[in-house]
C-alpha cells in the first residue's frame, strides 16, 4: 500500500500471513477468510461468517479493537464504481438500524466488485 494512498484512505489488500497472526485466536471453527483490505492501520476482514472491524489503537497500534459483524446483521450495501475522473469506488454497508453505514474507499486496481460479490454471497 502506498503512503498517499493509506494517508487518503484508500484500501488495499492485505495478505495472508499478517492476517494470520492477528487473528489466529479470533476465527471459530469452519470459519476462513475470504478477502482482507487495509486502510492506513486499521483493517477490515471478509470471512465466511462475518465481517471484521479491526481498528488498531495508540502510537504503536499494539492495542486493537475487533469489531464483529455477522452478515445478517448487514441490512443494505452499496458500491460506486470509479468514474473517468473519479479513481476510487465507494463501499457503503449499512447495518442494523444505524442510520450511518460504514464507508470504504476503494483505490484504482483494487476490486470491489469482488468484494460486493463477497458480501451478496453470505449477506442475501
Amino acid at each position: 500500500m502506498g503512503l498517499l494512498s493509506g494517508i487518503l484512505g484508500n484500501a488495499s489488500e492485505v495478505d495472508n500471513e499478517k492476517l494470520d497472526k492477528l487473528l489466529g485466536d479470533t476465527l471459530v471453527e469452519g470459519e476462513h477468510i475470504e478477502k482482507a483490505y487495509q486502510v492506513i492501520r486499521d483493517m477490515f476482514v471478509f470471512s465466511n461468517k462475518r465481517l471484521l472491524l479491526i481498528d488498531k489503537q495508540g502510537v504503536t497500534g499494539s492495542k486493537v479493537e475487533i469489531l464483529s459483524i455477522p452478515y445478517s446483521k448487514i441490512t443494505k450495501f452499496s458500491k460506486e464504481s470509479a468514474g473517468h475522473f473519479d479513481l476510487d469506488s465507494e463501499l457503503k454497508i449499512w447495518v442494523g438500524s444505524d442510520p450511518t453505514p460504514i464507508t470504504k474507499e476503494f483505490k484504482a486496481g483494487d476490486n470491489i466488485n469482488e468484494v460486493y460479490r463477497i458480501i451478496s454471497t453470505y449477506a442475501l
